[in-house]
């Protein structure tokens, strides 16, 4: 059995195979599919219809969902462009608070730095008016100082030009003579101070056919010589046609030295006033002539220290020396009195050494006897000790052995 339910009333009908296949027939009959065709449009256009009014009633809900949206986003814009607006009014009235207070910052501080500038620009023109001052003041300085410096200058030269017409007018024998006023000029400066003991004049003596200039001694408390210098002096005037050498004097200098019994030889010179050598101060010629030196003018007084300090040195050496000497013949002295004080001491040695043994003979032969009294002494000791062991072991029992009268004599005692 088939079950069908009838699509009007929707009630199921039970059939059999031969009416279900009739049915079955009857649906695919033409008629069936025209009237199934007609449904189906009707049907389709029912649901078109519901649909349609089905959207319809959405348009139209989302229509109004959308006003209302659209209304209330209005609303909240609305407040919100409200609050945006209090807030931009806000901002704005802080900007203009904010760009017063910082105008009257800017001003405070435009203000502080005008016057910052007006006090540099002050400063300035302090600094301005003190340095004017000081460049005037130094120019001023210094053209006293040019002027100044231009009449020393020009004293310099006149001075120049006058020492040259003043040796121009000097012979050659006065000019020297000029030289030998200035060293002796410059030593009695110091003679009172520095050369007290000291001898410095003109060699006078020309009995070998020569003569120095200036002969220096001096002497030490004692009247010992210190040191003595044969002084030469030399210059030459400018308009000499023939120029010496320092070389030429030295011969002349060495053979006064010697005649005059001087220790040293010094040149003062100006000649061969372009020479490095002599220019350079005191040179030492040694090598040529023994103790001879030559010096410029200003070297003169630091020449004649110099050596009498080495000549101190040297005499406090020479102080030394004989000192050591004397001592030297003292300790002979004395080793010869050491000699002589051990050869007697030696001899008396000797004999003590001799009285010494003999004695210590005689003791060594009073030292036998004595031991040999010693010995008897010892002796003598054993003795008595044996004798008082025996006393000691002495009894009546030891008395009466074999003795019976005397035991009888103690047993009546004892009884």
């Amino acid at each position: 059995m088939n079950e069908i339910i009838c699509p009007k009333c929707k009630k199921t009908f039970k059939v059999d195979e031969a009416g279900f296949a009739d049915i079955l027939k009857q649906v695919r009959d033409h008629q069936f599919e025209e009237e199934l065709a007609n449904r189906l449009s009707q049907a389709v256009e029912l649901a078109e219809a519901n649909i349609k009014n089905s959207s319809q009633k959405e348009i139209a809900k989302k229509d109004k969902q959308l006003t209302e949206l659209k209304a209330k986003s209005d609303t909240e814009l609305a407040e919100k462009l409200a609050k945006k607006e209090v807030e931009i009014a806000e901002m704005k009235s802080k900007i203009q608070n904010a760009e017063i207070g910082k105008k009257l910052e800017v001003s405070i501080a435009v203000k502080e730095i005008e016057k910052e500038r007006d006090d540099l620009a002050n400063d300035l023109k302090i600094k301005k008016t003190e340095t004017e001052l000081l460049e005037k003041s130094i120019k001023e300085q210094f053209t006293n100082k040019l002027i100044v410096k231009d009449a020393t200058i020009k004293s310099r030269d006149e001075e120049i030009g006058r020492l040259k017409d003043f040796k121009q007018k000097l012979s050659t024998k006065m000019v020297g003579e000029s030289l030998e006023q200035h060293c002796e000029i410059e030593f009695n400066k110091l003679r009172p101070t520095a050369f007290q003991n000291a001898y410095f004049e003109k060699d006078n003596d020309s009995k070998g056919g020569s003569k120095g200039d200036y002969i220096y001694k001096e002497t030490d408390e004692t009247n010992n010589e210190i040191i003595s210098i044969m002084f030469e002096m030399k210059n030459e005037n400018d308009e000499t046609a023939t120029k010496k050498k320092n070389e030429d004097f030295f011969v002349k200098l060495d053979k006064d030295r010697k005649e005059k019994n001087c220790e040293y030889a010094v040149l003062v010179s100006l000649l061969e006033s372009d020479n490095e050598l002599y220019n350079t101060g005191i040179v030492d010629v040694s090598h040529k002539f023994e103790k001879m030196y030559v010096v410029r003018p200003q070297f003169f007084i630091p020449i004649i220290t110099l050596l009498r300090n080495a000549a101190m040195n040297s005499l406090k050496y020479k102080a030394e020396l004989n000192l050591m000497r004397n001592q030297n013949i003292d300790i002979t002295n004395f080793e010869e009195s050491v000699d002589e004080f051990r050869k007697g001491f030696a001899y008396n040695y000797n004999l003590a050494s001799k009285k010494f043994t003999t004695a210590i003979a005689e003791i060594d032969k009073t030292i036998s006897h004595l031991n040999k009294t010693k010995e008897a002494l010892l002796s003598s000791e054993n003795n008595l000790r044996l004798a008082n062991n025996k006393a000691d072991d002495l009894t009546i029992k030891k008395l009466t052995r074999g003795n019976p009268t005397m035991k009888e004599k103690f047993d009546e005692l004892n009884s």
